[in-house]
């Protein structure tokens, strides 16, 4: 019989990062070997996405550009929740 965690097992044993959720349902790092308990949940740590920067030209119209000569704000969104992290006037 395949062992409830073989292939987070196998992912672990070529390198992969492993997360045990807690009761509250919060992911915690392992640092050490997991114990590959049945009744813990595991998986592997998800990839960190990166911040999302856009380049506006503001006020005389709404939208968006790479960075351009005429851009006066930038603007960062969070890459894991998508919310405004910053916003800043750069001419």
């Amino acid at each position: 019989m395949k062992h409830k965690h073989a292939d987070l097992i196998h992912a672990w044993a070529e390198g992969a990062r492993i997360e045990w959720e807690d009761k509250d349902g919060q992911w915690h790092d392992i640092e050490d070997e997991p114990l590959w308990a049945s009744w813990i949940q595991y998986r592997i740590k998800p990839e960190h996405k990166p911040d999302i920067v856009r380049y506006l030209e503001m006020p005389m119209f709404w939208g968006y550009s790479e960075r351009r000569p005429e851009s006066n704000m930038k603007v960062v969104f969070d890459g894991e929740t998508g919310g405004l992290k910053s916003a800043e006037v750069i001419k």
